[in-house]
């Protein structure tokens, strides 16, 4: 065999050969690979994907369902996220599970183009929620949620499981000290989000409804980073520099004095109101307490040179709760704790002034944190006397608030700094204290929403009667919504369940 005819007989056996060894591969990647839109084929992940035949769910079988053929290219969290604002669920985890379990399907799933698949919980007009009138002395039993945990399936699980415990309320943010805003919201001033934590906040309301949960709204008034940072026209100045004024070096406070900061906040307010909202919550309602204070220069100071930082704050309320309060809502604010005591320096400071602010609100929530009682009454361990700092500060604010008609429903301590002794039977200390000394309800808080000492507290509250609560509830609502039907009955509106091939 001639060296020419020899080199083309060995590259055609390493032809042969690496054709052997993808035919191979091929015949082992069965399973792996799946049939695409139209009969492609499409690389996926190592798991055997299900097909169905067209047409194989039937809408008949599914009150308050759609039927949706599925075009070319698209899979489930596509299509979840084109629906989820027409349908009752609020989340596309939510959704996708609820479409897998009205069609009758259990596993992994591709779809072909022109398939008819069911869409439940679908809305023939989006959820309008109202805000339900209550009276101020209502015994609200609640916990606080960040915006992200309210709009997520986490939240939504913790709520049902606070209600099943005995809670009957949620605060959760609209804004917060980041200024990030929770709700669409359209406002020169606002940030700009396209996909803010509670896409649909009336959804969500009506949801907390249904649940027998009181909503109430958490903004965070003054303490706004973005707005800090975005718009330095808002914030304070320097009296030494005449530049911006830092809190410990960053930019985290607006002016409580500028008409437009407090416009901005009220029209962020009114929007939750009528989005159906209960409860219209201010937070940080007061001016900077850390960095160089004696520093920052506000407007008021020289357009009414003879206010005090109290009055900016109690004329702010006094605008806001005339405005607020006709839409239906109550309002409340959440104060330092500390201001039970009346320090001079503290009402300087803050511009909190209790007897003052009680007048221009249904509800104060002083948070009375007993871990955060430094150095009070020679305590070494505040944290660990519940007993003490809840029964005096809630026996103070009861005394400076008498004759304004205020509700005191405290913020109570959920969380286990600086507190060894924190369980279930510290928290059902608390609860037990503050009625004691006139409060009605309470609010547990805990930045990072971990409330499973709470829970526990609550179920073993709960059992003991009337001891720790009366038990008030929110009137009935109307008819079970879609998504928690279908949450609950689980796969039975459909007939067709996809089978392997």
């Amino acid at each position: 065999m001639s060296r020419k005819v020899a080199s083309g007989f060995h590259s055609g056996l390493r032809v042969a050969a690496w054709a052997a060894v993808v035919l191979l591969l091929l015949w082992s990647a069965k399973g792996r690979v799946a049939a695409g839109p139209d009969g492609g084929r499409a690389a996926g992940p190592v798991r055997k994907l299900v097909l169905a035949p067209p047409h194989a769910a039937t809408p008949q079988h599914c009150s308050g369902c759609e039927t949706y053929v599925v075009r070319r290219g698209e899979g489930l969290d596509t299509i979840a996220r084109d629906h989820l604002s027409r349908t009752s669920y609020m989340t596309l985890p939510g959704l996708e599970s609820a479409i897998l379990r009205a069609n009758g399907w259990t596993q992994e799933t591709t779809f072909r183009s022109g398939e008819h698949m069911l869409i439940p919980g679908y809305l023939k007009s989006p959820i309008v929620a109202h805000s339900i009138r209550i009276p101020k002395t209502f015994e609200a039993r609640g916990i606080y949620l960040t915006a992200w945990m309210a709009g997520s399936e986490r939240g939504l699980d913790l709520v049902r499981r606070w209600r099943k415990a005995g809670g009957n309320a949620v605060a959760f943010d609209i804004k917060d000290v980041e200024g990030r805003v929770a709700m669409s919201f359209h406002n020169p001033l606002a940030p700009k989000d396209a996909n803010p934590p509670i896409p649909d906040l009336p959804k969500f309301v009506h949801f907390l409804h249904m649940n027998g949960i009181h909503a109430i709204a958490r903004i965070a008034l003054f303490k706004d980073a973005y707005l800090a940072r975005h718009d330095p026209a808002l914030d304070p100045r320097s009296r030494q520099t005449g530049k911006l004024w830092l809190d410990n070096g960053k930019r985290l406070w607006v002016d409580p004095s500028l008409l437009a900061v407090q416009d901005y906040n009220l029209a962020l307010a009114k929007a939750a109101a009528k989005a159906g909202v209960d409860e219209i919550q201010f937070d940080y309602v007061r001016f900077p307490t850390s960095g160089d204070e004696d520093d920052a220069e506000f407007a008021f100071q020289k357009a009414n040179p003879n206010w005090q930082r109290s009055d900016v704050i109690t004329s702010f309320l006094k605008r806001a709760y005339a405005e607020l309060h006709p839409m239906g809502v109550l309002v409340s604010l959440d104060v330092f704790g500390v201001m039970a005591w009346e320090q001079e320096v503290d009402l300087a400071h803050t511009g909190q002034d209790i007897p003052q602010m009680a007048r221009y609100c249904d509800v104060l929530s002083p948070m009375i944190y007993p871990s955060h009682f430094f150095g009070f009454d020679g305590n070494a361990v505040p944290g660990d006397a519940p007993r003490h700092f809840i029964g005096e500060s809630m026996k103070r604010f009861r005394e400076i608030t008498a004759g304004t008609g205020v509700v005191l429903r405290p913020w109570l301590q959920a969380f286990a700094w600086r507190t060894p002794d924190y369980s279930p039977q510290y928290v059902m200390e608390e609860v037990s204290t503050a009625r004691q000394q006139g409060g009605i309800g309470f609010l547990l808080w805990n930045a990072g929403n971990n409330y499973t000492q709470a829970l526990v507290a609550m179920n073993l509250m709960r059992a003991a009667g009337k001891k720790y609560f009366r038990g008030d509830e929110l009137p009935p609502r109307g008819a079970e919504p879609m998504a928690e039907k279908f949450r609950r009955v689980g796969a039975n509106a459909a007939s067709a369940v996809r089978t392997p091939e």
